[in-house]
């Protein structure tokens, strides 16, 4: 129930903002902006894991999500250089990282195996909601082939991430 509706909330977090829920396309710079902002978020949930998670399955999760995402927005961050493109915050983003903070500062008043449980059911939640987003929303819309190219990438590696949370949700229950 809990992983449904943290999905739930993080896809109609990513795909209502005005500008995607009009059908009008993200631009290239709005996009970039969303896929980072993503990455941060996702780096700062595995940052509190790290202080908080009680089980070496989960610490080792968060390590992998901390070093993927860090690897993942160190490229964008050289790809918007590179291309002379300024990210664009906007209401997806925005969004996403209300929602976040919220579901921080929820998992903060966790401890122990409940919250060992609580992040890994989120993180799953997240990934699905970030995947759809980048298979119906972002890629479709990318301009630039390179940065398509980069989402691309960053779908197979968080694809895997999805794989690999739900395999920790499994073994925590």
């Amino acid at each position: 129930m809990f992983v449904r509706l943290s999905a739930a909330i993080a896809a109609i977090a990513l795909l209502s903002s005005p500008a995607l829920a009009q059908g009008a396309k993200p631009t290239d710079p709005q996009i970039a902006h969303i896929a980072y902002t993503a990455g941060v978020l996702d780096i700062n949930a595995a940052n509190q894991a790290m202080k908080k998670a009680k089980s070496k399955d989960v610490k080792a999760f968060a390590e992998d999500m901390l070093r993927d995402h860090e690897a993942v927005n160190k490229q964008a961050l050289a790809l918007v250089k590179k291309l002379n493109v300024t990210p664009e915050d906007n209401d997806t983003s925005r969004a996403l990282s209300k929602q976040a903070s919220d579901k921080l500062a929820e998992l903060d008043k966790l401890d122990g195996a409940a919250f060992d449980k609580a992040y890994v059911a989120n993180e799953v939640a997240y990934h699905k909601a970030v995947n759809g987003a980048l298979e119906t929303q972002l890629i479709p819309s990318a301009s630039n082939g390179e940065l398509k190219s980069l989402l691309q990438t960053g779908l197979k590696i968080f694809q895997g991430h999805q794989q690999h949370a739900e395999h920790v949700a499994a073994m925590l229950k």
